[in-house]
C-alpha cells in the first residue's frame, strides 16, 4: 500500500456543505426565545456513569451561552468568504468528524490532518492531533478561525469585520447580551470563543449499545460483540492500554481527577527510509518539542463512534476499520514504494504497546462487531446539537 486514500466525497462535499450552510442562513421569519444567561440555570445532561466535565472558572456554562455557541458553530459568517462554518468539517451525522481523509478549508486549501470527531470533547485535556499547548477549547477555536497554514475559516486580519457581521444580527445582539450580561460591549472575540466552547462541551455521547449492555441490557449487543470486547481487552492486543475507561482514551480530564492525563504515542504509521521519520508536514509532537523521540507521536483519539469517524489516523490515510486492524496486527504499516516508503513496524520511536498480534478471521469479525457497538445513534440525531438556522433565522 502506498499510504494514501482517495479523498472521500472530496471537494464536492465541501462545496455542498458550504451551499447548505448558506441556505440555512437565509433570513427567516421568527426569532427563537432567548434562553437564560444565569449559570445556575444550566443543568448537565450527563450519560449514566459520566463524571462532570471540568469547566474554566471564567467561562461557566449557561443555557444562553450554549445556544449562542450553537448558532455560531453552524454559521458561515465565521469564515472570511462566508462559505464555511465550523460544522463544514465537523458534521453531526459523522459524530462531528467529516468522512474525508483530509478536510478542505473555506478557500479550497487542504488540511494536512484529519478532522477529529468531537464526541465528549468536554473531557479532553488537549486539542488537535499533536499540539501539547492547546489546553482550552476557548483557545482552540482561534486556530481554525485565524490560522493561515493552512487556511481553514480564513479570518486572519478580519476580526473587526467578523464582529461587525455579528453585531448586525438582532438575535446575536440579544444572545451575547444574555450570555455576558455584565459586559458593556459583549460582542467580542473572547466571548465568541467562550460561547463556541460552551456548546461543544455539550457534545456528550454515552448511549451506544455497548453502554446499554454495561447498564444491564444483556441483549443490547450480539454475542460476537461480547467476544470482541474480551479480545479488545486481552493481553496480546493491548488495545485497552491506550483506549481505556469510559471514554476509550487515556487523554482525559474531569472534576473527579486531581489532574488531567495526556499522552501522545507513535503507532508505527510511517518510518521513512528506515530512519523513524514521518512526512515533513506531519511530524507530530516533534513539531513542537524538536525532541527526536517525539517524532510521529500523536494524540490517542476516543473510540466512541469510531465506525462513523472514518477514515483513520492523524492524516486520514487508513480507510476502514479492517485496515486499522491490519495495521495493528502487523505492529505498524509497511509502505513499499514512493516517498513515504518504509516499514513502520521497525520505527525506532514506536510505542512498545504496538507490537503486533495474530488474529483469526473469527476474532477479527468479533473485534469489528465490538467497535461498531460503540456507535451512539442518539448522539448523531440529538436535536439540541443540530443546525438551528435551518428553517428559522432572524
Amino acid at each position: 500500500m502506498d499510504g494514501s486514500v482517495p479523498t472521500r466525497l472530496g471537494l464536492v462535499l465541501a462545496v455542498t456543505a458550504s451551499v447548505t450552510a448558506l441556505g440555512a442562513c437565509a433570513d427567516g421569519a421568527t426569532a427563537p426565545p432567548i434562553p437564560s444567561g444565569d449559570p445556575g440555570a444550566f443543568a448537565w445532561e450527563l450519560p449514566a456513569g459520566f463524571p462532570t466535565p471540568r469547566v474554566p472558572a471564567d467561562n461557566p456554562m449557561s443555557p444562553a451561552k450554549v445556544e449562542l455557541g450553537r448558532r455560531l458553530f453552524y454559521d458561515v459568517r465565521l469564515s472570511g468568504n462566508q462559505t464555511f462554518s465550523c460544522s463544514s468539517c465537523h458534521r453531526q451525522q459523522d459524530a462531528f468528524a467529516d468522512a474525508r481523509n483530509l478536510p478542505i478549508g473555506s478557500t479550497g486549501e487542504p488540511h494536512p490532518r484529519n478532522s477529529m470527531g468531537l464526541s465528549n470533547i468536554a473531557y479532553q485535556p488537549v486539542f488537535g492531533w499533536a499540539n501539547p499547548n492547546t489546553r482550552a477549547l476557548e483557545r482552540q477555536a482561534l486556530i481554525p478561525m485565524f490560522g493561515d497554514a493552512p487556511v481553514e475559516l480564513g479570518l486572519k486580519g478580519r476580526e473587526t469585520e467578523l464582529l461587525d457581521r455579528l453585531r448586525a444580527v438582532q438575535l446575536y445582539r440579544d444572545l451575547f447580551r444574555s450570555s455576558f450580561p455584565i459586559d458593556p460591549d459583549p460582542i467580542t472575540l473572547a466571548n465568541l470563543t467562550k460561547a463556541l466552547a460552551s456548546f461543544q462541551r455539550t457534545f456528550l455521547s454515552g448511549d451506544s449499545p455497548h453502554d446499554r449492555f454495561r447498564r444491564g441490557e444483556t441483549s443490547a449487543i450480539s454475542e460476537s460483540a461480547k467476544r470482541g470486547e474480551a479480545i479488545f481487552r486481552s493481553e496480546p492486543l493491548k488495545c485497552a492500554e491506550c483506549h481505556s475507561g469510559i471514554l476509550f482514551t487515556k487523554d482525559v480530564d474531569h472534576e473527579a481527577l486531581p489532574a488531567a492525563t495526556v499522552e501522545f504515542i507513535n503507532n508505527g504509521l510511517y518510518n521513512l527510509g528506515g530512519t523513524g521519520a514521518y512526512p515533513s508536514n506531519n511530524t507530530g509532537l516533534f513539531e513542537h518539542t524538536r525532541v527526536p523521540g517525539d517524532m510521529g507521536r500523536f494524540k490517542i483519539p476516543t473510540l466512541r463512534n469510531i465506525a462513523l469517524t472514518f477514515p483513520y489516523m492523524h492524516d486520514g490515510s487508513v480507510a476502514t476499520l479492517d485496515d486499522v486492524l491490519d495495521h495493528y496486527a502487523a505492529g505498524g504499516r509497511t509502505i513499499s514504494t514512493g516517498q513515504n516508503a518504509g516499514d513502520g513496524s521497525k520505527n525506532p520511536y514506536k510505542s512498545p504497546l504496538v507490537g503486533g498480534f495474530p488474529l483469526t478471521q473469527q476474532e477479527r469479525a468479533d473485534l469489528l462487531a465490538f467497535l461498531r457497538v460503540l456507535t451512539d445513534s442518539a448522539f448523531i440525531r440529538n436535536p439540541k446539537l443540530s443546525n438551528p438556522w435551518i428553517g428559522n433565522r432572524k
